[in-house]
């Protein structure tokens, strides 16, 4: 895997945390940077965390799967990615309150379990996980910061937009590797 394809998956992971980010941004008028940083940390060690813990599920399992591996990758891939697509014509983000220490615990997990799909999927294919999953992470921390930023500034109309942006690019790389596996198989 190269690193532009973690670099484009960590931004689609990212997608998010980024909408809660703006969210937050739009809605909590005396957000402080402190709340901004640690909330964009939480989402940032989710980010690094789930795909580890997917790679070693993954791991333990690969030896079952191997014939039909590409197959499982591709449809991780477009189910998160259409599930994000999905959810953006939905408008279900919501600016939950990360001051609150629970809530933001919750958006943390709730933002990162499409990358245990993603860890899983780079065990599937044999790829390492501790360099991706720490480009995914400090993504993921860079992205949220810019949101709560952005999101004081310009509105809620890129929500929609991103997520489906990332889950288009999900989809992508899915395709992209049930296509690189056919036809090395034929």
């Amino acid at each position: 895997m190269t690193i532009l394809s973690v670099i484009l998956i960590g931004l689609s992971l990212s997608i998010d945390a980024f909408a809660v980010s703006v969210s937050a941004g739009i809605s909590i008028r005396d957000l402080k940077i402190f709340h901004a940083v640690r909330a964009s940390l939480f989402f940032g060690a989710f980010q690094f965390a789930m795909p580890v813990a997917g790679w070693y599920l993954g791991t333990a399992f690969a030896v079952y799967i191997q014939s039909f591996d590409h197959w499982i990758a591709f449809g991780l891939l477009a189910f998160v990615g259409g599930k994000m697509i999905l959810e953006s014509f939905k408008g279900s983000g919501s600016a939950a309150d990360i001051r609150c220490f629970s809530c933001l615990l919750t958006l943390s997990l709730a933002t990162s379990i499409d990358a245990l799909a993603v860890g899983l999927s780079f065990s599937i294919l044999g790829h390492g996980i501790w360099l991706p999953a720490a480009i995914i992470g400090g993504i993921t921390f860079v992205v949220c910061l810019s949101g709560f930023e952005f999101g004081r500034r310009i509105g809620p109309l890129l929500e929609k937009w991103a997520g489906i942006t990332g889950g288009l690019i999900l989809i992508g790389i899915g395709v992209k590797i049930l296509i690189e596996h056919l036809s090395t198989a034929a």
